[in-house]
């Protein structure tokens, strides 16, 4: 009976608890007099919700097709983990639109927890800088960017979330936005020719999702981005800034992100990532003056643990890198898997420097890496296959280690040259199983990969071709190419036990994964090999050599197939 009544209580409390959440509305016919507490007493703008302290459960609603101009702000709110508090449109199928044009951010999370964000549209399309809020535009340009030492650039974002306390910030989910044409310029500004050479870009630029844990030592956990579509971006669609390991948990699903003047996706210093089922489509665009024009589909940086796979990453354009994904330096256990990467620039596989552990494996590659280095114009070649030693400008080579590149489709057409690249420093190399199928010519590019050090003591130019050094504790075996001849002759990395043939694809130069579907069944049906650790590798990969089945979900037992895919 006791226990009873304690029940009865305590639902009674729970029950007077979630009847305090409540519902705050916009509607631009509004009046910021009212008391936003019902559709006919809506505020006009988003400037009172500064002045409330939000409880969880509570919900800021927007009114459906309309477009309400500003900054919509929560800085310090908290929600709870059954109970968000919840940023959305009065109507999803008719989603409210916010116009941030002339303000840095279109949604600003400043140290918020348990935050939902859905069912809106976001633009910022220009307009200098009409009201930065509590940060002054003056603070921003005098804000020191310590890696570099130059002026930090002002930058506008379609939803920016940012921790600047020593604390644990979490659960920040972002679903259905469609975040399309966020500029920091106006229309008919054009970018200098040598902005697209910097690292990243030193300009003002707008920004899709941004995530920035400013502060070291601090932990934002749980992000959620799903069901988005971001397009028409000055820079990158998707980007995650930290210190390392300064957030964790982090899961971007079934987006979309389209035309951007940036990377696709940027992923840096995170912990736990899953990074599944998206479409990015000419990341690096160059279609307006006031992009950046150079990205990659996808790249992490200083990571650790992050699957990525079911993704398509096609068409990615600019001078340097613009890869279909890239696994930039200091990552660790990467692991790039069942994702179709076509005609990119810059390339398939790209592991740079001081990486450990990551791995391609059941992906198709077509035509990607046709960029050709010339002076003025593109500072790279492209590749289908490179593992470079990059770490930094200024730092020593070294690395990637133990990079396992296994049952891969990579297909190139006649008029494509296929380019390879292998750092001598590189230590720990597996490639094999891959079905790699060059019509064309394949060449060797040495370039930057050799031991630099060396041959600047010698004083000597560094040769175009050819490692100064083959990478160690290298296996490279049973890889199925198109002819014999489809290996560069002067590359120290070699095939020590080859199979030639034609795979006899569906449909060569398709721009679907089914299209690759062998036919060529004694070349390719069981004729993989097992794979197993590098030696002196004591880890593999954190999710295990051994997959369970192929890029189209077939199962894959007893020996595996050549390439991405089993033959049923």
């Amino acid at each position: 009976m006791v226990r009873k009544l304690f029940i009865s209580i305590g639902c009674l409390l729970l029950a007077s608890f979630n009847s305090q959440a409540a519902n705050y509305y916009l509607d631009a016919n509004g009046n910021d007099g009212n008391s936003g507490a019902s559709p006919s007493e809506a505020w006009e703008s988003f400037r009172n919700i500064r002045t409330v302290s939000f409880s969880p459960g509570d919900t800021i609603i927007l009114k459906s097709s309309q477009t309400h101009f500003g900054e919509l702000a929560l800085i310090n709110q908290k929600g709870s983990v059954d109970n968000p508090i919840v940023i959305k449109s009065s109507n999803p199928a008719k989603p409210a639109k916010i116009d941030a044009n002339g303000y840095l951010n279109g949604i600003y999370l400043n140290n918020c927890s348990h935050i939902v964000v859905r069912d809106l549209i976001i633009s910022a399309n220009g307009g200098g800088v009409k009201q930065v809020a509590k940060n002054p535009v003056k603070k921003w340009q005098k804000a020191s960017n310590k890696q570099s030492g130059t002026v930090k650039p002002l930058m506008r974002c379609g939803v920016l979330v940012k921790q600047t306390n020593m604390k644990t910030y979490e659960d920040v989910t972002l679903k259905n936005l469609h975040i399309e044409d966020v500029f920091f310029n106006d229309e008919g500004f054009t970018r200098d020719s040598d902005e697209v050479r910097t690292a990243n870009g030193t300009g003002a630029y707008g920004w899709g999702i941004r995530f920035i844990n400013a502060a070291k030592g601090a932990q934002l956990n749980g992000i959620v981005i799903s069901d988005c579509t971001i397009e028409n971006i000055a820079h990158t669609g998707i980007k995650f800034t930290t210190p390392a390991k300064g957030i964790k948990n982090v899961k971007v699903y079934r987006n979309k992100v389209l035309n951007v003047g940036g990377p696709g996706v940027q992923i840096g210093g995170v912990v736990n990532g899953h990074i599944s089922e998206n479409y990015v489509n000419k990341s690096g665009s160059p279609s307006d003056s006031r992009k950046w024009g150079r990205g990659s589909g996808l790249w992490t940086w200083g990571v650790d643990t992050v699957l990525i796979e079911n993704n398509y990453f096609i068409n990615a354009n600019g001078p340097a890198d613009s890869a279909g994904a890239h696994i930039d330096f200091n990552c660790k256990n990467v692991v790039f898997q069942y994702n179709f990467s076509a005609n990119n620039a810059g390339g398939f596989v790209e592991i740079l420097g001081n990486n450990h552990n990551c791995s391609y494996r059941y992906n198709v590659s077509v035509n990607d890496g046709y960029r050709i280095k010339k002076a003025g114009a593109h500072s790279q070649e492209g590749k289908i296959l490179w593992l470079s030693g990059f770490v930094g400008k200024d730092d020593a080579k070294h690395g990637p280690y133990n990079s396992y590149i296994y049952n891969n489709t990579i297909y190139t057409k006649a008029n494509v040259e296929a380019k390879v690249s292998f750092f001598s420093g590189a230590k720990g190399v597996l490639i094999a199983n891959n079905i790699i199928c060059t019509e064309g010519k394949i060449r060797n590019v040495g370039g930057d990969q050799n031991n630099l050090q060396k041959w600047k003591k010698k004083k000597k130019k560094v040769p175009a071709t050819a490692s100064a050094n083959p990478v160690k504790n290298l296996i490279f075996k049973n890889n199925l190419y198109l002819k014999a001849d489809r290996w560069p002759v002067d590359c120290l990395e070699k095939d020590s036990a080859p199979v030639y043939g034609d795979p006899k694809f569906k449909k060569s130069g398709g721009m679907k994964i089914s299209d690759y579907i062998p036919a060529a069944e004694v070349l390719i049906k069981d004729k993989g090999i097992e794979i197993d650790t590098l030696p002196g590798d004591s880890v593999g990969l954190k999710l295990g050599l051994k997959v369970e089945k192929d890029i189209l979900g077939n199962p894959v037992k007893g020996l595996p197939d050549m390439g991405a895919i089993e033959i049923k």
